[in-house]
């Protein structure tokens, strides 16, 4: 049984850049925790610092209850995957998968039982007498896993181990690294920069920017009630539709450019504190599958776009229109960041294959009322109660 456990991590580099600041963070046991955001937020050092590779310039950091701010790498009980795989290209996937027990001086029966149980579990006992130069890429990420599974962690750290995959394999091997977690069930964090990696697989899912902790929770509370307007545009694929709006008087509809549209209800009891905005601007986000085409006779609130694209995925139609309302770029808060909002008011919609949309005619989207978001306009934050 072991967690981590980051208090207050703080990471300052001699050059005055602070890669992580106030991390606070926990990981249960068996949990696999996922920590994402854009390149340079800060992820992969958080990671490093649980691994012992990087130092935490404060804070406390803690593995099984144990802390561990002080402990060398080798003693900390930890396993680490990296981008890279980090293959003996001499070796044989049998000696690869075994090279830590080696070490630690086990007999060759022990070696040899440990690397063929953790082979059956990766679907590598084929390919035991191979090298690594002749396997596929998924393959020797499989070996790169086993290197570390073997030697029974308390605790998994995976750098971004499929970034080097083509995109299918990339897919398929999301489900088998999942397996094999459930499968090993210890502590793991994860690092990526794909928000579609973190939504599918982790418990939990960190977003981290610029160093901060953005919020923790589980995949769907991120995509439903994002604190900010950085985790909503962030998660989601494709991004949240983020335009200016203001609350009418009253607060029972919102204006979106030239278009008023009606606030049901239910929305407005479920966001009490939209009431405070009347008569102020906001922050209104719209997820592309809250906004199918509306068909005729629609009832409650809808959008009229300008229908510039269609792209046709079988499956769906994505939709890309425009609003005569600013958009807000999707890591900008609008008053603070003059760059983040853009007078052309692009949008897009998921909508089903038969929908009756042209490219150069306007649309009517109908919206999911429920899954408006709004955010304040000053600080980003998240509008509910």
């Amino acid at each position: 049984m072991a967690t981590i456990a980051l208090e207050q991590i703080n990471k300052l580099y001699p050059n005055g850049f602070h890669a992580v600041k106030d991390l606070d963070l926990d990981v249960r046991d068996g949990e696999f925790m996922v920590l994402v955001g854009p390149s340079g937020c800060g992820k992969t050092t958080a990671l490093r610092m649980v691994a012992g590779l990087e130092e935490i310039s404060s804070g406390t950091l803690s593995i099984g209850g144990r802390t561990v701010n002080d402990v060398s790498p080798k003693d900390r009980d930890i396993a680490m995957v990296f981008q890279n795989y980090a293959l003996y290209p001499h070796m044989s996937v049998a000696d690869n998968i075994g090279f830590a027990l080696k070490l630690r001086k086990l007999s060759k029966s022990e070696i040899a039982a440990k690397v063929k149980e953790t082979a059956d579990i990766l679907g590598l006992s084929d390919w035991l007498d191979r090298k690594p130069g002749q396997l596929s890429g998924g393959q020797r990420q499989r070996v790169a896993m086993g290197r570390a599974i073997v030697r029974e962690p308390a605790v998994f750290l995976m750098d971004e181990p499929l970034s080097n995959l083509d995109a299918k394999l990339r897919v398929q091997m999301r489900a088998e690294v999942q397996r094999i977690q459930r499968r090993i069930n210890v502590a793991t964090m994860y690092v990526t920069h794909d928000q579609v990696e973190a939504m599918t697989m982790g418990d939990r899912v960190a977003v981290m920017r610029a160093g901060v902790l953005q919020q923790v929770d589980h995949p769907q509370v991120l995509y439903d009630r994002p604190d900010n307007l950085f985790v909503a545009a962030f998660i989601g694929s494709p991004a949240m539709n983020l335009y200016e709006a203001s609350i009418s008087e009253g607060a029972r509809s919102f204006r979106l450019g030239s278009q008023d549209i009606e606030l049901p209800a239910s929305v407005r009891s479920a966001r009490p504190a939209l009431a405070g905005y009347a008569g102020q601007k906001v922050v209104v986000g719209l997820r592309p599958e809250h906004l199918p085409a509306a068909v005729n006779g629609a009832v409650g609130p809808t959008l009229v776009g300008d229908v510039d694209l269609i792209e046709a995925l079988g499956s769906e139609l994505m939709v890309h229109f425009t609003v005569d309302a600013r958009r807000v770029r999707a890591e900008g808060v609008a008053s603070a960041d003059e760059e983040a909002v853009t007078e052309a008011g692009e949008g897009v919609a998921r909508v089903d294959p038969g929908s009756p949309v042209k490219v150069g005619e306007r649309a009517t989207f109908a919206i999911k009322a429920e899954g408006i978001q709004f955010f304040d306009h000053g600080s980003g934050l998240a509008i509910w109660g």
